[in-house]
């Protein structure tokens, strides 16, 4: 009896303790964070909370956005990239997380992180960055702002959301397209930062994406020149393309989540199935509407193609810009 009473014990204990790491080893069993490597306002973070909200629907745990802007979105990245590959820090990123290695790589400077050290869980969106200046403002067109600039070159000023960043890099290429512009270039923290800049008359015109730009065009305090997309955005059908204007140069600020390279497959392929049903809801549509932003989903396997073939195109761009100090 006793020894019948010990196995069951045994047995039972096994049970127990195989049923507590199954419970442990559940994915997600707490809250996630969403990085966001930029302040509150811009485009990463128009883009993250819409699909933070929808995805923590689907998981049925929080998933919160802690922003960690600093260095043109390199302490953010750098945050996802050297996080615990547990699933529970993932980041909602830009375009310019590609840019970032290869500027280090030009200043011989130690990389924040590595391409290697992320995954792709999926794209949210990209859209073409847009020239913009205050409505107030004697520019009505590109050729006025790049004539005025000529004759008095280097007494004009711009903002971005910081060196080689997101908003730097479109600048960058519209002023070698145009011949080699001066000017005095005001570094930010990010995109509602360096939107800011322009709104309070610091500067004389910066970059925007879409849904960050939208709400201030409407209200007539801003005015959009031109757009650096392949074809006119479809919410600001009036504004020509660089193309259009002359200028080869095109320029796409896309957000997608990542993770730590070291996180699980099967802890990926729990936040790819989310974020796949949570961009095809009507909610997140609506949200993705109402911020101008189309939705431009890909899964992990196809954003990742997406993201190798954008960061060999930027580092090359990073090359043929060179290096930029603050003007």
């Amino acid at each position: 009896m006793l020894i019948r009473l010990a196995i069951f014990s045994a047995v039972s204990i096994a049970l127990l303790g195989s049923a507590a790491v199954q419970a442990q080893d559940a994915y997600p069993s707490r809250p996630i964070t969403m990085i966001v490597a930029f302040p509150p306002g811009g485009v990463a973070d128009k883009n993250a909370r819409p699909t933070s909200a929808a995805i923590e629907k689907v998981l049925g745990q929080p998933v919160t956005i802690t922003n960690r802007p600093g260095a043109g979105g390199a302490v953010g990245n750098a945050v996802v990239a050297h996080a615990k590959p547990d699933g529970y820090t993932i980041g909602m990123l830009l375009s310019s997380v590609s840019v970032i290695p290869a500027a280090d790589e030009l200043f011989n400077r130690k990389p924040a992180y590595t391409l290697d050290e992320l995954r792709t869980i999926a794209l949210i969106s990209a859209d073409p960055m847009i020239l913009i200046v205050a409505a107030k403002s004697n520019w009505k067109s590109v050729k006025d702002l790049v004539d005025d600039i000529k004759k008095k070159p280097g007494q004009y000023s711009f903002s971005s959301s910081g060196i080689y960043g997101a908003l730097h890099m479109p600048m960058e290429m519209f002023f070698h397209a145009a011949g080699g512009l001066k000017l005095r270039h005001v570094p930010t923290k990010g995109g509602a930062p360096a939107l800011r800049q322009l709104l309070g008359e610091h500067v004389d015109f910066t970059a925007g994406g879409p849904a960050a730009i939208g709400p201030h065009i409407r209200s007539g305090k801003l005015r959009p020149l031109a757009s650096w997309g392949e074809n006119r955005h479809p919410a600001y059908p009036k504004v020509p393309t660089f193309r259009e204007l002359g200028y080869d140069i095109v320029y796409y600020i896309w957000a997608g989540m990542f993770a730590p390279a070291g996180t699980p497959d099967s802890v990926i392929k729990v936040l790819r199935d989310a974020t796949r049903t949570a961009v095809a809801s009507a909610e997140f549509k609506k949200a993705m509407k109402n911020l101008n932003s189309p939705i431009v989903y890909k899964d992990a396997p196809e954003f990742h193609k997406y993201w190798r073939d954008d960061a060999t195109r930027l580092a090359a761009i990073v090359k043929m810009v060179g290096k930029v100090e603050t003007k």
